[in-house]
Order: structure tokens, then C-alpha cells, then sequence
């Protein structure tokens, strides 16, 4: 009987408001994370690195800029450990703290006129920070919606937490957009690049009061009650929640760690080519302004976030697999045509290549919180989703902006650095065609490694 209820899904009103906390706490997360990719690419070169050439001083700030991807491991192996022990809900209003906190703090900082070399220093450690902080979130936020829902629309509502990596975009690229658009040049790098990471403090606060108000992963309590019921009844061989869930993830799910792995490739790198260093490229080498650059991927973030839902849907009609291999192997197709139309500066063009870019970026992303949830068992799912996806992001996402400028830098052209994500897509395509469909798997009765792929697992998606 108490199986039975444990599948049986939430009210609707419950599950939304589940979504909407992770939704609103993702945003910000994001918001805060991408706020630093924009400020590095148009202004953090100056401000923190001003002794270094323009492009020099932006592969500087990119570094910065790369460090938080560095830090995101430690954050799912942290958050990963103490999530998949004492739920999903508390590490979720630590990483929102943490973000917000560290985002605020970069609002405050001096620049390099003021205090030297100290000014990059303490740059560098508020990034570290915001980057372990990303590195537990996102684990979290996921597993908390795929873990109220049920498998039939799992795709679909799983992907909402996914929107707010757009929304967070859009928001970052959106406040930016408005202050260089009615301040001044000067008046934007001396004070005003400050009011969007002071704005953090704002939403942080709004965050915390929604995430604070749902309920802990129904299904995450019941697999603890179990194995506490099992650990009463005198069984050595369970003691409660896992106590080294890292070790159980790398002895029954290295496989599927590596899979999804190999599944962020494309998705990271070109996410991060499209979205931060676009910036550059269209600035210095195809005579876009500014403001037209933030404007394109502004537009672009807003079809993104509308289609991310879409392709979850879709996921869930024909499985994680096909939706996120044509993601894949489109973004692979894309790379040319889209450093073609960026290069004509044409501002239609430029919406185009960056809104055709993260249409197909989307259908890698938005499978992407269900499919890896169902890969892991209950009681390490928290440590397997997010080992898998933030341990990828360092070969990833994090050099991505800082590998394509300095291909940038020697060749003077788009050619390398279109192979380059080529290469990434390939990589991602064989992962996922390595990969077994996961749409159908019932996520409450996933709590041992044994049970991770039962007998008809396939048979049901067939």
C-alpha cells in the first residue's frame, strides 16, 4: 500500500508550487552566474586587468570567468554528499545563499585602480564561491520537481527547472542591455556595471522566501524510511541514507557518469560559445556594437526559455534519447551558418544565428534533468546527477569562451572554433547512442543499484 502511494503524484497545485521554487531559485542562480560572463566579456578587462592588451585583458577576465566552472565540481560532491543524506531542500536554500551572497559581494568590490592586484584576487575568490555554489544547485532543483512528479510527464516538468538557466540569461543580459543603453560609456564602467550584481541581494531574498515554503522530495523521504525501517529490523547491510554516496555512484554508476558526461559536451560548449563569447566575436571581429550584441542573445534567451518546455514535452511522447541526439547533431550543423550570418553584423542575421543556436541547444538541455535523474538510484541520485553533469562543465563550459578567444587570437577566424564545437557534438552524440532510454522508469522504485535497470525496462519504452 505504501508503494502505491508512494507513486501516486502530488496535487497539482503542490507540484507547481515545487516548480515554481525551483524555476525562481534557478533563475537567480543563473542571473548571477551569467551576470559575471557578460561583465567579463564587456567590461571586467578593463576595470580588473587594465595593464594587458584589449584582447589579452579579456582572455584574463574569461580565466576569472572560468574558475567558477572549476569550483562547480567540489559543489556537486559536496552538495551531492549531504543532499543525497539529509534531503534535497536544505542544500538548496544553502547554494541560494551562497550565490546570492557572492554575487552581492561582487558589487562591492574595488577595481584595480584602487587596490592593485588585490582587486583580481578577491574577484577570483567570489567567483570560486559562486561556482560551488552552482555546482549544488543544479542537482537539486531537478531531482526536486523529477522527484514530485511522475514518470508520464517527467520530461516536462523536470524541464522547467531547466528554463531558468534562459530566464537567468535573459534577466542578466536584459539589466545590462538597459544600463548601457541610458548611461554612458564612462559612466557604465566606473559605477554603474555595479547596480546589476548589487540587484542580486533583491532577488535572493525573494527566492529564499518561496524555496523555503515547499516540501522536501516525497520520494527521497521514503527511500530514507525505508532503509531506516530496514536498518531497525537488524539488516548490517543498510544503515539509513548512503554514508559515502560518491563510492556507491563510482562502484554501480560509473557508466552512467560517463555517459552524462559525454551528454554535456555539445550542450555546454555551445551554449557558452552562443551565448558569452558571441560577444566578443561580434564586437571585435564582425563590427557589431554592444548594445546590438546583448539585444540578439536578449531576443535569443526569450525563445529559448519559451521552447525548453516544448522539447521536455516532447521527450516524454518519444524518449530522451532521439529528442537530445537531434539537439546534438544540429548544433554540430549550425556552427558554419551561424558564424556566417553573425559575420554579415547585420542585426536579423545576428538574432538569427543566436536564436536557431539555442532552439537546438534546448533540445539537449531540457531532457536533459529527467534523463539524468533516471539514471540514478534514490539514495545516491543527488551525488550521481550532479558529479555527472558538473564534473563535464570543467573541460566544458568552463574554457569554452576562453578556448574559442584564443583561437580567435591566432587564426583570426571562425573556422577553428566552429570545429571545435563540431567536435564536442560528436562526442556527445556517441554518449547519448551509448546511453539506454530512461523515460518510463519509476523513480520510487529505483533505491538500490539493482533495481537501477529493471528486467522490462526496455521492453516498456519499446
Amino acid at each position: 500500500m505504501a508503494s502505491a502511494a508512494a507513486s501516486a503524484p502530488p496535487t497539482p497545485a503542490r507540484l507547481k508550487r515545487v516548480v515554481a521554487a525551483s524555476l525562481i531559485g534557478t533563475t537567480i542562480e543563473w542571473y548571477d552566474f551569467f551576470l559575471y560572463g557578460s561583465a567579463a566579456a564587456l567590461v571586467f578587462n578593463k576595470l580588473f586587468f587594465p595593464d594587458s592588451d584589449p584582447l589579452v585583458g579579456t582572455l584574463l577576465s574569461f580565466l576569472t570567468y572560468a574558475v567558477g566552472f572549476a569550483a562547480r565540481p567540489l559543489g556537486a560532491l559536496v552538495f551531492g554528499h549531504y543532499g543525497d543524506r539529509v534531503g534535497r531542500k536544505k542544500l538548496l536554500v544553502l547554494s541560494l545563499l551562497l550565490m546570492g551572497g557572492a554575487t552581492f559581494a561582487i558589487g562591492l568590490l574595488p577595481t584595480h585602480a584602487t587596490v592593485g592586484t588585490a582587486a583580481p584576487v578577491l574577484l577570483t575568490s567570489l567567483r570560486l564561491v559562486q561556482g560551488f555554489a552552482l555546482g549544488g544547485e543544479w542537482g537539486g532543483a531537478v531531482l526536486l520537481v523529477s522527484e514530485h512528479g511522475d514518470a508520464r510527464r517527467r520530461g516536462f516538468w523536470a524541464s522547467w527547472p531547466q528554463t531558468g538557466a534562459p530566464a537567468g540569461q535573459l534577466l542578466a543580459t536584459g539589466v545590462l542591455s538597459l544600463l548601457t543603453a541610458v548611461l554612458s560609456d564612462d559612466a557604465f564602467g566606473s559605477w554603474g556595471w555595479r547596480i546589476p550584481f548589487l540587484l542580486s541581494g533583491v532577488l535572493v531574498t525573494v527566492g529564499l522566501w518561496i524555496r523555503l515554503s515547499v516540501d522536501e522530495s516525497p520520494v527521497f523521504q521514503r527511500a530514507l524510511a525505508r532503509a531506516e525501517a530496514r536498518r531497525t529490523a537488524g539488516d548490517a547491510g543498510d544503515a539509513g541514507a548512503e554514508k559515502l554516496p560518491l563510492v556507491s555512484v563510482l562502484r554501480h554508476h560509473w557508466r552512467d557518469v560517463l555517459i552524462a558526461m559525454g551528454a554535456r559536451m555539445a550542450e555546454n560548449i555551445s551554449y557558452y560559445v552562443i551565448t558569452a563569447f558571441i560577444l566578443v566575436y561580434a564586437t571585435t571581429s564582425a563590427g557589431v556594437s554592444k548594445q546590438t550584441a546583448l539585444n540578439a542573445v536578449l531576443i535569443a534567451s526569450a525563445v529559448h526559455f519559451a521552447v525548453i518546455p516544448a522539447w521536455g514535452a516532447l521527450s516524454d511522447r518519444v524518449g530522451r534519447r532521439p529528442v537530445y541526439l537531434f539537439g546534438a547533431v544540429g548544433i554540430g550543423l549550425w556552427m558554419f551558418p551561424f558564424f556566417s550570418l553573425v559575420d554579415t553584423g547585420g542585426f536579423g542575421s545576428l538574432i538569427l544565428a543566436v536564436t536557431v543556436g539555442l532552439v537546438l541547444h534546448g533540445a539537449m538541455y531540457a531532457p536533459q534533468a529527467a534523463f539524468f535523474a533516471e539514471m540514478f538510484a534514490t539514495r545516491m541520485r543527488y551525488s550521481g546527477a550532479s558529479i555527472g553533469a558538473q564534473f563535464a562543465s570543467v573541460a566544458a563550459g568552463a574554457p569554452a569562451p576562453l578556448i574559442a578567444t584564443a583561437l580567435l587570437a591566432d587564426y583570426d577566424s571562425s573556422t577553428p572554433i566552429a570545429l571545435y564545437v563540431i567536435a564536442a557534438a560528436v562526442l556527445t552524440v556517441v554518449a547519448v547512442a551509448a546511453a539506454k532510454e530512461t523515460r518510463r522508469r519509476d523513480l520510487a522504485d529505483v533505491e538500490s543499484p539493482a533495481g537501477v535497470e529493471p528486467a522490462g525496462a526496455e521492453a516498456a519504452d519499446a
